[in-house]
């Protein structure tokens, strides 16, 4: 019995958990987004590579200086290694960069997507553990009590 009171407590931390950090990722993509806008500068790029964790460009600024931002750009999804490809940056932090054309809204699909598949996942199983829960409860309530000799 506590050990699926741990696990009901468990699968509903895990979904709280993920649910918050997708909510943390739209507020932070919207965030860039707003500090590129406030500060916008343009730039055509080149890619350097294309990783599954990031997509690493090359681009030079208006006072010659060349960037590559580590982290990569934002929204990269259908760029491919030595392609050129027009983006916008942050004027006061040109590290921070997006494909042109590109904002945050893109994240909200596969994002709304994980959060609505988590819950889709955790809430029937959340179900059935506090279901178990309930029945192991009243099973040890329905038990007679032993007769003291």
């Amino acid at each position: 019995m506590k050990a699926r009171r741990i696990a009901w407590f468990a699968v509903l931390g895990v979904a709280v958990l993920l649910t918050v950090m997708c909510v943390s990722l739209v507020f932070a993509a919207f965030r860039n987004d707003s500090a590129i806008e406030s500060h916008l500068g343009t730039a055509n790029a080149t890619v350097e590579s294309v990783a599954f964790d990031r997509t690493i460009i090359q681009y030079q600024t208006p006072d010659g200086i060349v960037h590559s931002p580590p982290t990569g750009v934002l929204y990269p999804s259908g760029l491919a290694a030595g392609q050129l490809v027009a983006i916008e940056y942050d004027a006061t932090n040109p590290e921070l960069t997006r494909v042109a054309g590109r904002t945050a809204t893109l994240t909200l699909l596969p994002v709304g997507m994980t959060v609505l598949i988590t819950w889709l996942v955790a809430g029937p199983l959340l179900w059935w553990l506090r279901r178990l829960m309930k029945r192991d409860r009243s099973a040890s309530v329905a038990e007679p009590v032993a007769a003291k000799v």
